[in-house]
Formats: C-alpha cells, sequence, structure tokens
C-alpha cells in the first residue's frame, strides 16, 4: 500500500443538487458532494460559509436537495462551478425549470428524478465552515424512476457520483448485489 495523505477519498461521493431561493425569490441551486443521509428523516450538508446557499438557507429555513441524473450532468457541474454570489442568473442560464415547493420555501427542480424536500433543523459552526441538519418533509419522484412497487429503482435513476481523486464523474447504477443477503453465506461460520 501506498501513503497518499490526508485526502477526501472516499467512494462514491454523491452528488446533490441544494435548491433555494434567494432574497428576491429568484432560484439558486448548487452542486454538492460532502453530505448525505444522516438519519431515517434527515440529511447532513457540510458546507462553506460563503455559499450564497447557506446564506438562503439561513434566511429561508428550508431547501430541497435532489439527485440529479446523467442527462443534466453538464447543467448539474455548472451549477456547483459557478458561485451565485458572482452570478445571480446562474440557474437561469441553464435552461432547466423549477416549480415552488408546496411543503416547503423552496424550489423543485422538475428535470431532477428524485427531490427530498427539507426544513432546517439545525445550522452548526463547525472550524471547516457549517452543517446543514435538515428534516425530510417529503420525497418526490417522477414515475420513470419507479419500480412495479412505487419505489425509485437505482437503475432507473441514472444518478452519478464524484471522483475526488481523479475530478470526475461516474455513472451509477448497476445492480452488484443485495443488501443483507450477499454476506448471509458469512452468516453460517
Amino acid at each position: 500500500m501506498k501513503n497518499l495523505g490526508v485526502k477526501p477519498y472516499l467512494f462514491p461521493m454523491p452528488t446533490y443538487m441544494i435548491g433555494t431561493y434567494n432574497e428576491d425569490g429568484s432560484v439558486d441551486v448548487m452542486m454538492m458532494a460532502w453530505g448525505g443521509i444522516c438519519a431515517e428523516n434527515m440529511v447532513a450538508l457540510n458546507l462553506d460559509e460563503e455559499h450564497k446557499t447557506v446564506a438562503n438557507l439561513k434566511a429561508r429555513g428550508a431547501f430541497t436537495l435532489a439527485v440529479p441524473s446523467v442527462e443534466t450532468l453538464a447543467e448539474s457541474d455548472f451549477l456547483g462551478t459557478l458561485s451565485a454570489n458572482k452570478a445571480p442568473d446562474k440557474f437561469a442560464r441553464t435552461g432547466l425549470t423549477a416549480e415552488r415547493s408546496s411543503r416547503v420555501d423552496a424550489p423543485v427542480i422538475l428535470e431532477y428524478p428524485v427531490t427530498l424536500e427539507c426544513t432546517v433543523a439545525e445550522i452548526q459552526q463547525q472550524p471547516y465552515g457549517v452543517r446543514v441538519l435538515g428534516k425530510i418533509e417529503n420525497v418526490l419522484a417522477d414515475e420513470k424512476v419507479l419500480d412495479e412497487k412505487g419505489r425509485v429503482d437505482a437503475e432507473k435513476l441514472g444518478a452519478f457520483s464524484f471522483d475526488q481523486a481523479g475530478y470526475g464523474y461516474f455513472a451509477t447504477g448497476k445492480k452488484v448485489g443485495i443488501a443483507w443477503k450477499s454476506g448471509a453465506p458469512f452468516l453460517k461460520k
């Protein structure tokens, strides 16, 4: 094994889109990779304090957290590249469409196949920035990514993950095992 030092090399890193409203009511969306599910009904987002999204989260107390698909990879990457502090119209540039959530004070981006509607439960100041804990109020899913039982089908979702080491995105979705069953033979030892 080669020693690489301290690096954020945990694989895969998720790609999520945080949707908020700016003070003028315009839509702000940013891609993030440092966060995820932290309880049955909670998400955790680790963000730099300087993001426009952080100011919006503090002001509005709500957000959406969407899973982008490879169909929207270019738009999603752009939304994670340019700061709304420098380009307030960045969402409009993408051509994506938004509608107001019926449950929280945040936008739902219609092109994203799965969206969690969340309220801000807590914002924690950390040495690296802020940790936002969000309570999931509802999940929206495009019917095209659901299986016959009405659950999100990872193979249909077309999600992608981020590679911090090589700065790439990788499509996910190939099923390679069954949770709580693939390791069952070891239970017999």
